[in-house]
Order: C-alpha cells, then sequence, then structure tokens
C-alpha cells in the first residue's frame, strides 16, 4: 500500500452558471439555474426545447487557430484546464514536466464537429472534408491539446465512461499519483453535445424532460414531477497533487482526495436496478478505499439527475450505504442548477464537494416542492444549508450501468 496522499491544488471550471470557478460556485449557492431555450439549433421539431448551456464568447479565452480547429467540447476543456493551471500556481520551468499528467475524459467528444463535417460530406463530397476533422473531434484530445499547451510529459489519456468518465478520469489520476505514475495530474471531464443529434437520441430515449412552459424548473431531482434529465454543457478540471511535492513549493491546499469506488449494475444498459445496488457498492467501495467508516461523510453531491428511476434508486443506495447516519447527512443535486454535463458532470460536482468542505456549506436542490414517494433524506431543498464538512462524497453513474463514487476529506 503506497503511503504517498494526494491533494488538489488547482481547480478550473466553465458551466453554465458560471464561466469560472467562483462564478459557477457563487451561482450553485444561491441556487441560480442555468437552464434556458436552446438557441444553437432550431428546436421547432423538438421534444424538448431547452438545457442548460454555457454562455460565453470563445475569443476572451482561446486563440483563433484553437476555436477554428476543435470541437467545442475541446474548448470548454481547455478553458477550464488554463484556469486550473494557473490556480495551481506551478512554475512550468521548475517543474519535471515528466511527472505531470493529463487525464481529462468526456462521455460523447466531438459530436458537433462530427454533425456538421456530415453535413459537409452529404452537401459537397469528401473535398470538403477538413484535414483538422479528426484530431479536432475524437474523444482523447482534450488531454492532447492541454499536455501540448502545457508542456505536460506524464500519462495522457481520457476515459470515456458515459456519465462516469470525469469521476473516472479523476480517480485515475489520484492512483497514477498514489502508485508513483506522477507527482500531479491535471484532471476532469469536458461535454458539448447540446446538439441536434443528441437531443433528438435522448428525446428518443424518453429521458429528458420535455416541461417546455418553464425551463428554468425542469430540473427538479427528487420532486414527484420529475420527468427526465436537462442536457448541460461546460468542463471541471482539477489539479491533482502528491502531498508531499504540494508542501515543499507552498502549494494552496483545497483538500484531499481519500477514496475512490467503481462497481458496475450488470443489470440493463440504460436503467438501474430497483435498489440501487450498484451505486451501494461503488460507494462502499470508495469508504473501504478511504479507510472510512459512512457515519464520517458530512455531504453527498448526489448523481441526482432528475429521472424517476435513477432519483429513487440513488436515495436507497444511499440509505442502504449510511444507515443510521443516514439521517445526519446531507444530500443534494447541483445539477438542479447546472444540468447534467454528461461526461464532465464528476467534474464540476467533485468540485462543488470540494468547495462545500473548504467554505462549510452544502448548495441546495431547487425546484424540490414535493419530494415522491422513497425520496425522504435531507436534500438542502431552495436554499444552501451551512453546515461542517469534513468529508464530502460524488457520485456518478452512467449508460452501460459504471458507477463511480469519489470521497474528498479536509486536509489534515
Amino acid at each position: 500500500m503506497s503511503n504517498r496522499r494526494v491533494v488538489i491544488t488547482g481547480l478550473g471550471m466553465i458551466s453554465p452558471v458560471g464561466n469560472s470557478v467562483l462564478d459557477s460556485w457563487r451561482n450553485v449557492v444561491k441556487g441560480k439555474s442555468g437552464v434556458s431555450f436552446i438557441d444553437k439549433f432550431n428546436t421547432e421539431d423538438f421534444d424538448t426545447k431547452f438545457a442548460a448551456t454555457v454562455k460565453y464568447c470563445p475569443e476572451d479565452y482561446l486563440d483563433k487557430k484553437e476555436i477554428r480547429r476543435t470541437d467545442e467540447f475541446i474548448q470548454f476543456g481547455l478553458i477550464a484546464s488554463k484556469e486550473c493551471v494557473n490556480d495551481s500556481g506551478i512554475d512550468l520551468n521548475l517543474i519535471d514536466a515528466n511527472r505531470i499528467g493529463v487525464s481529462i475524459g468526456t462521455g460523447i467528444g466531438g459530436l458537433s464537429t462530427i454533425e456538421d463535417f456530415k453535413n459537409k460530406l452529404n452537401d459537397g463530397g469528401p473535398k470538403k472534408i477538413s484535414p483538422f476533422f479528426v484530431p479536432g473531434a475524437i474523444s482523447n484530445m482534450v488531454s492532447g491539446y492541454a499536455s501540448l499547451k502545457f508542456g505536460f510529459k506524464g500519462p495522457n489519456l481520457s476515459i470515456s465512461s458515459a456519465c462516469s468518465s470525469a469521476s473516472h478520469s479523476i480517480g485515475y489520476s489520484y492512483r497514477s499519483i498514489l502508485y508513483g505514475d506522477a507527482d500531479l495530474m491535471l484532471t476532469g471531464g469536458a461535454e458539448m453535445s447540446t446538439t441536434p443529434l443528441a437531443v433528438g437520441g435522448f428525446n428518443a430515449a424518453k429521458a429528458l424532460s420535455t416541461k417546455n412552459e418553464a425551463p428554468e424548473n425542469a430540473s427538479r431531482p427528487w420532486d414527484k414531477d420529475r420527468d427526465g434529465f436537462v442536457m448541460g454543457e461546460g468542463a471541471g478540471c482539477l489539479m491533482l497533487e502528491e502531498f508531499e511535492h504540494a508542501k515543499k513549493r507552498g502549494a494552496n491546499i483545497y483538500a484531499e482526495i481519500v477514496g475512490f469506488g467503481m462497481s458496475a449494475d450488470a443489470f440493463h444498459i440504460t436503467a438501474p436496478p430497483e435498489e440501487g445496488s450498484g451505486a451501494a457498492l461503488a460507494m462502499t467501495n470508495a469508504l473501504s478505499d478511504a479507510s472510512l467508516s459512512a457515519s464520517k461523510i458530512d455531504y453527498i453531491n448526489a448523481h441526482g439527475t432528475s429521472t424517476p428511476a435513477g432519483d429513487l434508486a440513488e436515495s436507497m443506495a444511499i440509505k442502504s450505504v449510511f444507515r443510521d447516519s443516514t439521517k445526519d447527512l446531507i444530500v443534494s443535486s447541483t445539477k438542479s442548477m447546472t444540468g447534467h454535463l454528461l461526461g464532465a458532470a464528476g467534474a464540476i460536482e467533485a468540485i462543488f464537494s470540494i468547495l462545500s468542505i473548504k467554505e462549510d456549506v452544502c448548495p441546495p436542490t431547487i425546484n424540490l416542492d414535493n419530494p415522491s414517494e422513497g425520496c425522504d433524506l435531507n436534500y438542502s431543498p431552495h436554499e444552501a444549508t451551512p453546515h461542517k464538512v469534513v468529508c464530502s462524497l460524488s457520485n456518478s453513474f452512467g449508460f452501460g450501468g459504471t458507477n463511480a463514487s469519489l470521497i474528498f476529506s479536509d486536509i489534515k
């Protein structure tokens, strides 16, 4: 067993509720929704006409070449990674680049670019396909571009495991440092799937909310009137660092990552088992990895997507794992404000979980007016809850029955 410890020394984010970590955090604590009508394409024929989109000007963050050659999910990842690297305070001239890796995941990748060039192919033939199409769209290119941008030469990969992608990437990065493969890892997730094909596909699967009359109220985890998730987009990045390495350079330390657990439902390709056994196993494995009893967790940033089956299954899983200590837990879903960022969700939610420790406040679950049967935890409805948070847990579950849980702790 490694005696190395892993801490978080940098954060970066661009999300539907803010174009930085600070703005996003302030807005989720205030309970501000980032959901609005889609203006990226004509939604007249779509069952869902809204999403939680990023409101930004790419030219404010990236050069024209980066914008021209990359899908928007890569652009989101680069914006978040730049903020994260700057926040970490690392001096790229003093740190061994061979010991810094990158693992930034995505669930779908460059779908917008794929759609665009498919249309160009149909309209004008293969000569209309750019040489930058493939490197501008494939899933590992946030990690690739970030490695190139900052000169990081350590482990470089992208994990794609649906809506668990970012959490798996963070967990992999944590273990890479524990095992001595790197001293620092830039990690997280990026996603931009607010496209006709994705929205149409999720509509076909009956997964998205269709509350077009009130988009800001559509994402309502655990509420009896929930009818599906709200598409979100953006990116989150964390700088993980070996503890002694961070201390030696006098880094600002946000928290420590102490546990990572994974599991599979082995039940259904898109639906969880009713009792949430897979989710429970991921949380149990994370607690075991952290050598913590369930009673030590103060706050859970839940997967909480606002789907009828998923929300109930996660609540049942939490109760089965935490048992008597469930009454002392605060659980909330920031997806009620950010929507569901798919492969990037675990990254921004990990950041919110870390900041709950740093600020001793649990973000709210907005739009929770009438909890449905079986959803009877303390979900911090409507307003943030001031609360001493020493340990927080973040859940991410994805299609294919893939589950991941991360545990963060105040630095000791």
